[in-house]
């Protein structure tokens, strides 16, 4: 072939190359033009997709509404809407399951609210009976919510009081709100607090009108009681208080009275008597010792436990320890009575509360085995002693506590001849 051929011949063949890769870049247009669509963003940029939201669990929902139904009665001021929400907190916890009603926990309600056995409420008296007379011994308790305690201390008391004075109707009180609505809501009895019961006096047309406090002594419940009743005192003939059960509170530590020891050597002779000792010095050659637990209290009658203390000494009982949960005064703050326990050389401690009744303080604050900071969990991890016992019981169920608590009222009643 002639070199002219040839060139002709690369010309045609380039000219054909050109033409194939302009149809091909005109077809190629319309992916061009829809591959944006296809790659609108990049997967680095785009938002993470949202987790669906998770749905409520419905058991802790219905414990969480019984929750907030409890919190709304533990309070201590009563409402014209207390009645109906004890009522509905009680029909929502028997409306949830067992595995529900463990699940409840809040600000102050928890299982045990409802749910723990304190004994037979049936066995109780509420002594709110109209029909009352001319004639009130009104006796009135700080309260508890152990049905047990309540039937045996505090009704122990007020059933004494009632056989020595037969010709006065007997009538009860208390001034803790938040136990009231308590035993409302869990048992369906129904106690007056002062305010209801002055009235329920009023209304009756009481003309004689007695309280006998259970308080230990002249401490803040004894005034809030005096200036709740300030307000009646000019709606009947005669009105007057009796003594708290150890009477006056004495101006320092060495000031004890008769009361007093009454008090130290019955509570005393019923512990020595329940851990099966003939004595106190037969209980004292063994190595044991009794702590009596108080309250404590930031009022200045805190000075009474001191007395108590200084009581016990005054009796030879050198096995015998007052203690407070409240750790008012200073020296019967659980450390210390465990300190002065321990320098005395005792092995065994046998604990047992020093009040009216043996409800959430003796059986939580000191008896609880699961709380740390109960008295018998503290005094086992101070691992100074060998055994440590605990005797769950009022003083109000002491057949010579409730002697003193007569004696209390037949000096009020002296003062209205």
């Amino acid at each position: 072939m002639s070199n002219l051929k040839k060139a002709l011949a690369v010309m045609l063949a380039l000219c054909m190359i050109l033409s194939l890769t302009a149809c091909g870049t005109k077809q190629a247009a319309p992916a061009a033009t829809a591959a944006p669509a296809a790659t609108e963003a990049p997967a680095a940029t785009e938002a993470p997709a949202e987790e669906p939201a998770e749905e409520a669990d419905p058991d802790q929902a219905a414990a969480d509404h019984v929750a907030e139904l409890i919190d709304a009665i533990y309070v201590q001021e009563w409402t014209e809407d207390t009645d109906a929400q004890c009522a509905e907190a009680k029909a929502a916890w028997d409306a949830l399951t067992d595995e529900q009603k463990e699940l409840v926990e809040g600000e102050e309600a928890d299982p045990d609210y409802f749910g723990r056995d304190t004994g037979d409420a049936s066995q109780d008296d509420p002594r709110n009976a109209d029909d009352i007379g001319e004639n009130e011994l009104l006796v009135v308790s700080f309260g508890t919510s152990f049905n047990e305690s309540r039937s045996t201390d505090i009704k122990g008391i007020e059933d004494a009081l009632q056989a020595a004075y037969p010709d006065w109707s007997v009538r009860r009180a208390f001034t803790a709100q938040i136990i009231i609505n308590h035993v409302q809501a869990r048992d369906d009895e129904h106690i007056d607090n002062v305010a209801q019961a002055l009235e329920r006096a009023v209304n009756n047309g009481v003309k004689n009108l007695v309280i006998q406090p259970t308080h230990l002594m002249h401490g803040a419940e004894y005034d809030e009681l005096c200036d709740a009743l300030a307000e009646y005192e000019d709606k009947f003939e005669s009105v007057v208080v009796a003594e708290p059960l150890l009477g006056e509170v004495g101006e320092d530590a060495t000031v004890i009275n008769a009361d007093k020891e009454a008090v130290a050597v019955a509570v005393t002779a019923e512990a020595v008597k329940t851990a099966g000792y003939a004595s106190l010095d037969e209980a004292d050659a063994a190595g044991v010792a009794f702590v009596f637990m108080g309250h404590g209290t930031s009022h200045t009658a805190k000075v009474t436990y001191s007395q108590m203390q200084a009581q016990m000494d005054a009796l030879g009982y050198k096995n015998v320890f007052i203690g407070t949960v409240e750790g008012e005064p200073e020296e019967t703050a659980c450390e210390n009575v465990i300190e002065a326990v321990n320098t005395a050389g005792y092995k065994t401690v046998i604990l047992r509360p020093l009040m009216v009744v043996a409800g959430d303080h003796a059986n939580n604050d000191m008896a609880d085995p699961e709380d740390e900071e109960s008295w018998l969990s503290m005094f086992t991890a101070s691992g100074y002693f060998e055994n440590i016992e605990t005797q769950i019981a009022g003083l109000g169920r002491i057949p010579a506590v409730q002697e003193l608590y007569v004696a209390h009222t037949q000096a009020a009643l002296d003062e209205l001849k």
